[in-house]
């Protein structure tokens, strides 16, 4: 009886001791995001400067409303926000929660309420003035995002947003954004093909009135949302001159008589409530005689797609192009 003990025992020795070198071997991989949550994080920014942090930053304020969408789309509530009242109009596909601070305008931060929040990381783009920067970061490390670029408007954005992912231990989480977001254009633009829409044209513009003058600007193919559309297999019928960061051209009302094509839809954002289009124009002999206002169409985007944001905000962007070409 008691070898027979004995026997049992060894063996539910053996097995223990098996499973556990099981267990060692089998242990599961660590992602990106968990080895950086503990340690130090350096990421180069798009002015080429390497910031290295002591941790993935979790206390982040943003500068613009782009960075602070893809923070939020990445699972960081920025602490800070400049012009937080202007975000929720203008950017609805993530949204800010009560708790984040305003920190001023996007065009002049007050640097006071951006330390007094002593962050762990600020997030600008790289078009805003350089002393801004340099007195920021006399107190907190300052992460630069290229912000736009019309050379390649979209590889840009998924840049800066791997960028902020990397700075705040977010990269897995960014690489599935990505992915969804790469399978949402596949899904958009075999949509419009199957509504016989690709390869059809379309302008996309904003614009605003002082007096009795109306500016037009109008989104060339290297704005954001322009190559958003192009990737879901429109094409732009815009051909005057946009800048080389924005891919933004500016023009008046007989600018757009150039606009040639007869499946051309015109696309405008209004978020703020000031319509331009339908109000300022109204009466407008050279408006009402475009061939796309003659024949209906003319489309203002829903409230808070913002033309200048994240992967959200593009997927956001690329839904409406969707529904107006397959409706």
């Amino acid at each position: 009886m008691l070898r027979h003990r004995i026997a049992a025992l060894a063996a539910g020795m053996v097995a223990a001791l098996a499973l556990s070198a099981c267990g060692t071997t089998e242990k599961p991989t660590e992602t990106d995001d968990e080895k950086a949550a503990g340690g130090p994080v350096t990421v180069t920014d798009s002015r080429g400067e390497e910031i290295t942090l002591d941790a993935p930053a979790r206390k982040v304020v943003a500068l613009e409303w782009g960075e602070a969408e893809m923070l939020v789309t990445l699972g960081v509530m920025p602490v800070g926000v400049a012009d937080t009242e202007g975000y929720s109009t203008w950017v609805t596909a993530e949204k800010l929660d009560d708790s984040v601070k305003d920190v001023g305008t996007r065009a002049e931060p007050s640097v006071d309420s951006v330390v007094a929040l002593d962050p762990d990381l600020v997030v600008m783009e790289e078009t805003r003035e350089s002393n801004v920067v340099e007195q920021l970061e006399e107190h907190v490390p300052v992460l630069v995002a290229k912000g736009s670029d019309a050379s390649d408007n979209l590889q840009r954005m998924r840049d800066d947003f791997t960028m902020i992912a990397t700075a705040v231990g977010k990269s897995d989480k960014a690489e599935q954004v990505l992915a969804d977001f790469d399978s949402a254009l596949a899904q958009g633009k075999q949509e419009i093909a199957d509504a016989g829409a690709a390869g059809q044209s379309f302008v996309m513009a904003d614009g605003w009135q002082d007096g009795s003058a109306v500016s037009i600007r109008p989104f060339g193919e290297g704005a954001l949302v322009s190559e958003v559309a192009m990737q879901l297999g429109l094409e732009n019928a815009w051909q005057g001159e946009a800048d080389q960061v924005w891919g933004l051209g500016q023009t008046d009302v007989e600018g757009l008589t150039t606009i040639e094509g007869d499946d051309v839809r015109f696309l405008y954002n209004a978020s703020d409530g000031e319509d331009v289009f339908a109000d300022g124009l109204e009466g407008n002999r050279i408006w009402e005689s475009l061939s796309f206002v003659d024949d209906g169409r003319v489309h203002k985007l829903s409230d808070g797609i913002w033309t200048f944001g994240g992967p959200k905000s593009c997927e956001q962007y690329a839904d409406e192009i969707v529904k107006i070409y397959t409706s």
